[in-house]
């Protein structure tokens, strides 16, 4: 017994020395984990108004990760502070919300001291991304001027169609994890579907459609003269990213080394959610590629397109999103959120309602043109769209997918499959988020929700019963 007893311990103590050890310096991967669950938990609480434990069980728990299981949280609603740790102590995860700005990871652990106090606990589960008196003022005159009886997108009235209601009841079709879907025809909301708990208010997280909306704010620069594709010389030096042009950033066409898979320390996970400075990491990886020769997918490019816009706005661009695009797309519940630098993460993090990504899908099936008004250069959208001829067709020269899925043959389309109009181009974004546009049929689709990728989702059987269901006759 002597000796059971000293063998147990033993391994006491080896355990409290292994935690003890976690605490003071956890490994990267737990410290991924940790801001990954603080920041999901922030962003959802104070900018969706959601219950913290559902968005800890549903969003980071559930879908499968087996890390993320043992993650606990902490709310601070007076300070806007979230806290995450495995087992509740071990990653120092910590997210911070300000106002007007979202939900930060804050990796270094410098919390602003000058942020304002949150949203009130008592705030409806649906409830708006902003109250009256937080809504930036041009949007706040622009959501003024609309009439609530007008259709939409020109008011709040909207006009759904039975036979199409059925489809988005498919649960199917709509895919595991669906938490909204929005159907518009020639400019009208015709059909819309709300997992409980959801509604037309919820702002929901866009993540890699950020990209797309990021690609439209370089087209109102460029409109400006304050930057050109053919533009190089962000970079200095002589080792050849200083031939790097705006249009490769935006073809992902760099060059630049990057790893974006997720599920483990790499590229993309540490600039997300170890790095105060999502840019300049990004900037300082090395050239892997001749520029503008191959295609490779990068978060970090997007973040450094986020850098090069704020640099050239020549005012906060945050300020700058909302007077010259979301205010006159009358979209009022978008927030893309920053880094603990200040820059907009535009390839991640805009929340925003489903009807207000539809207007920006919207935006784009109309060329750029919003009532009348060109707000992107004559062409851009068609740019846009246009295929990366490294990319073997899939992806489009301003952060655009040209197929709504993986092909299961290479180089071949899975969208041709379901008689999609070979037109149609997409936003798309991490957990099954989606936005296509089909300009000859004019009709944007909207699917939203948490469906990990394990899942197998495709959305393209949703767009095809879309598509016979508003077939004319």
């Amino acid at each position: 017994m002597k000796i059971l007893r000293r063998i147990f311990g033993v391994l006491l103590l080896l355990l409290m020395a292994g935690v003890l050890l976690l605490w003071l310096k956890p490994p990267a991967l737990l410290r991924v984990g940790a801001n990954y669950s603080a920041k999901i938990v922030c962003s959802n609480v104070f900018l969706a108004a959601r219950n913290p434990d559902q968005v800890l069980s549903f969003d980071v728990q559930a879908p499968g990760i087996a890390l993320l299981r043992f993650m606990q949280v902490s709310v601070d609603r007076e300070r806007g502070v979230v806290r995450a740790g495995f087992l509740g102590f071990i990653g120092d995860g910590l997210a911070q919300w300000r106002p007007g700005k979202g939900c930060t990871v804050v990796p270094d652990g410098k919390l602003d001291l000058r942020a304002t106090a949150p949203p009130s606990e008592s705030a409806p589960a649906q409830a708006p991304a902003q109250t009256p008196a937080q809504v930036p003022a041009p949007i706040a005159a622009a959501a003024a001027g609309l009439s609530s009886a007008a259709s939409w997108p020109d008011g709040t009235a909207v006009h759904t169609d039975t036979a199409l209601d059925r489809v988005l009841q498919n649960d199917a079709l709509a895919g595991i994890g669906a938490r909204a879907i929005v159907v518009v025809d020639h400019g009208r909301i015709v059909a819309e579907r709300y997992t409980p708990g959801f509604g037309p208010g919820t702002p929901l997280l866009g993540w890699s459609m950020t990209k797309t909306v990021m690609a439209g704010v370089i087209g109102l620069l460029v409109k400006d003269g304050k930057l050109r594709l053919d533009q190089s010389g962000f970079w200095t030096g002589t080792d050849g990213r200083e031939r790097i042009r705006l249009a490769d950033l935006l073809a992902m066409s760099s060059g630049l080394q990057w790893n974006e898979a997720y599920g483990a320390v790499s590229d993309v996970t540490s600039m997300l959610y170890l790095q105060p400075d999502m840019a300049t990491f990004a900037r300082t990886q090395p050239l892997a590629h001749p520029v503008g020769e191959n295609w490779s997918y990068s978060s970090g490019t997007a973040v450094i397109l986020s850098r090069i816009a704020q640099e050239s706005a020549g005012e906060d661009l945050a300020g700058f999103i909302i007077t010259r695009l979301f205010a006159p797309l009358g979209i009022t519940s978008a927030t893309i959120e920053p880094d603990e630098h200040g820059t907009l993460v535009g390839s991640s993090y805009m929340y925003a309602t489903a009807r207000d990504w539809a207007r920006y899908g919207q935006f784009l099936l109309q060329d750029g043109v919003w009532q009348g008004h060109g707000l992107l250069p004559s062409g851009y959208v068609a740019m846009m769209a246009t295929p990366v001829i490294a990319s073997a067709g899939q992806y489009g020269q301003g952060q655009t997918w040209l197929w709504g899925s993986d092909a299961a043959t290479p180089g071949v389309d899975p969208d041709a499959a379901f008689g999609i109009p070979a037109d149609i181009f997409w936003m798309s974004g991490h957990d099954g988020q989606t936005v296509a546009i089909i300009k000859s049929r004019q009709l944007v689709i909207v699917r939203l929700g948490l469906t990990p990728y394990s899942a197998g989702y495709s959305p393209q059987p949703l767009v095809k019963a879309i598509l016979e269901a508003t077939r004319t006759p």
